[in-house]
């Protein structure tokens, strides 16, 4: 089960969301793009080891598990920020605390068989069908981005339906790489809309 959520906040700062729109390139994505980049070299190593271990044991590595949660928390905080999706500066670390922002996944054990089948045809099954309907998701979601940002700049309100679909836009795509990566059992739906036990959790989002 996936919790991936973003607070939709009641208001936003216009001060702050020109700040990141002028200077965010410099204050937020230079300093954890650098981090999350270095960051990703343990989670190429800590692949190539967990795809060996699932294939001879048929085991999730909890190592690795620990890893891609890490960098899904830290990206998901930065993300956030990038996309005007909430206030304040995020975080740095796998471990960093946010309160507005939402990232859980159950450790879970594929199997060999599956680790083959989507090492091997996931591009095939996976890959070009979410990849597609993603692409047009995504021309949405930039212009659904466009216009908040104008919204907010003079009104303080991201309106509400639009912060639901983005967030979903980046949720679906998250499903889709953590199938691949052997976290997932469940193939991923074509929506963006929470996981059920996560509307049920929590009222951060609702259905996208």
């Amino acid at each position: 089960m996936l919790k991936f959520n973003v607070t939709h906040q009641e208001s936003y700062s216009r001060g702050e969301l020109l700040l990141r729109s002028f200077l965010g390139w410099l204050y937020i994505a230079i300093p954890h793009l650098l981090g999350l980049m270095f960051y990703g070299i343990w989670i190429y190593i800590a692949t190539f080891l967990a795809w060996w271990i699932i294939l001879f044991t048929g085991k999730t590595p909890e190592f690795y598990y620990n890893a891609i949660v890490g960098y899904n928390k830290w990206s998901l905080r930065v993300m956030a920020r990038l996309y005007n999706l909430s206030d304040g500066y995020p975080s740095f670390g796998p471990d960093g605390a946010d309160d507005k922002t939402e990232f859980h996944i159950d450790l879970i054990h594929v199997g060999r068989g599956q680790l083959l089948l989507r090492s091997i045809f996931g591009w095939l099954y996976v890959g070009i069908p979410h990849g597609i309907c993603l692409y047009v998701r995504f021309i949405g979601t930039m212009v659904l981005m466009f216009l908040a940002w104008w919204v907010v700049l003079f009104t303080g309100k991201y309106p509400e339906n639009w912060h639901r679909f983005n967030v979903g836009t980046f949720r679906w795509a998250t499903r889709v790489s953590l199938y691949l990566m052997w976290l997932s059992k469940d193939y991923p739906p074509f929506k963006g809309a929470p996981d059920e036990m996560d509307e049920a959790d929590k009222p951060l989002d609702q259905v996208a």
